[in-house]
């Protein structure tokens, strides 16, 4: 066996260390949380983490924005198979560059940690967990991991991390799982030094101070931290050139789709995409009430009233969506760049949908597509709440207090009509839904196609 056996928890990977060299990566789900060791068929599940949850309310977001974010980060957690028991807030001006949060809250989340710790010793039933992780809203440098880390004593992950934990368990077919390890791997590269802060002491410590460990770590540590990094150099560059090969077939795959209009499904992340496009197309695509239950593309077929188009399924989009990840995910974004029509799918039911509507445009800008033809769905109607507001209540109205028929009405005149109200679930308004859609399909198929003789419907 090993004479010294080290392992860290960095997103998706358990990291195996011999004698102080990382020996194997193992890619594995955040839950449940499986520890493997030495690729032999031995694995423990260990129950549910539990998690805190840390955001800061500055001039830029206030507290009701960050309330929402952390409802989102909470989402994130428990479709990463966490569980929340606390959330921390602090007033700031800015993130602290070496801790995020000020020394003060930094002792508050520990004595938290520290109090449910002792609370899970004295419950007998064994009910009771103690903290498995503090999860931040936002990215942390490794500076800030670090030094957290060093503070906590418990696992630190950050916005990015757990998008990636999630992106890591839902990636399903070789060319998802290659574009989550290039993220996977371009996130940690500049992180990989504290994965051997335990060489410091070895290599007479870090920082400016003299003698042999005078500039971060040297002698045995710093040779393999060059060494780990040159590894995952080599491995990204090797993983670029294989989306490369799978974004020349699938090009290739794209120009032998013959005379067809191409129409992407594009939308904030759990809007109902997936559920509309198997209502839609008849077919089976995984649909589910969690972020990120679709990672995979896929495109179907369809035909309506003789029309025949190309209908895909994207992945979804999310606030602070990490570059790299939109990088890694170039080949899959390529269906909303080369598509000719995007449908944007909102899901109006949540509180914050118009927010969630300018991230997507944002992101579709971003990707060079905000000039494509679009159409916007509101999908969930059927979920839709209000509260009427009181009549002696002389405040303006908040969302909370505008009706189904008062939004609709509003953002049909925004839109100049040319938006729709469905339910996916419910299977409200999705004729009416195809019919628009035949029609845009149908004026750019002839656009695009003047000479096609595809059949259409006679009109009288």
């Amino acid at each position: 066996m090993f004479k010294k056996l080290y392992c860290f928890r960095l997103q998706s990977y358990k990291i195996i260390v011999k004698d102080e060299c990382i020996t194997e990566f193992f890619f594995v789900p955040l839950h449940p949380y499986y520890i493997i060791c030495m690729k032999e068929f031995v694995i423990s599940e260990v129950k549910a983490e539990t998690a805190v949850l840390v955001g800061l309310i500055t001039q830029q977001q206030d507290e009701a924005k960050t309330k929402e974010y952390l409802d989102e980060l909470e989402f994130l957690a428990d479709t990463a198979g966490a569980v929340t028991v606390k959330r921390f807030t602090q007033r700031v001006q800015g993130p602290s560059q070496v801790t995020y949060v000020g020394k003060g809250k930094l002792e508050e989340i520990r004595q938290y940690i520290k109090m449910q710790e002792e609370a899970a010793d004295d419950d007998p039933t064994g009910e009771t967990q103690p903290v498995g992780m503090v999860i931040f809203d936002d990215e942390l440098s490794a500076k800030q991991i670090r030094n957290i880390e060093a503070e906590l004593k418990v696992k630190i992950l950050d916005r990015t991390s757990l998008i990636l934990d999630i992106f890591a368990m839902r990636a399903q077919t070789a060319e998802a799982k290659t574009q989550v390890e290039l993220a996977q791997y371009r996130y940690m590269l500049p992180r990989l030094q504290r994965l051997w802060t335990h060489l410091e002491r070895q290599g007479g410590g870090s920082g400016s101070g003299g003698g042999k460990g005078s500039v971060g770590l040297r002698g045995p540590g710093e040779t393999q931290l060059e060494m780990d990094r040159r590894i995952i150099l080599h491995r990204i560059t090797l993983l670029k050139q294989r989306l490369q090969e799978i974004d020349q077939q699938k090009t290739t795959q794209r120009k032998n789709r013959g005379r067809l209009i191409r129409v992407a499904l594009v939308g904030y992340t759990n809007v109902g995409k997936s559920t509309m496009m198997n209502l839609l197309s008849k077919s089976e695509v995984f649909a589910e009430n969690k972020l990120f239950a679709t990672l995979d593309t896929t495109v179907r077929k369809m035909v309506i009233d003789n029309l025949p188009f190309l209908l895909a399924d994207t992945v979804g989009f999310i606030r602070k969506l990490p570059t790299d990840l939109v990088d890694s995910f170039k080949s899959t974004l390529d269906e909303v760049r080369e598509a000719d029509l995007l449908v944007h799918v909102v899901d109006i039911s949540h509180p914050d949908f118009e927010e969630q509507i300018n991230v997507v445009e944002k992101t579709l800008s971003d990707l060079g597509c905000s000039d494509k033809p679009s159409m916007l769905v509101f999908n969930k109607i059927d979920a839709y709440t209000w509260t009427p507001q009181d009549e002696d209540d002389l405040t303006a109205p908040t969302r909370e207090n505008i009706s189904l028929e008062e939004l609709k009405k509003t953002w049909m005149a925004k839109m100049q009509g040319d938006c729709l109200f469905i339910s996916a679930r419910e299977k409200q308004n999705i004729e009416e839904l195809r019919e628009v859609l035949y029609q845009k399909v149908r004026e750019l198929h002839v656009q695009k196609y003047p000479y096609n003789d595809f059949l259409y419907t006679v009109e009288e």
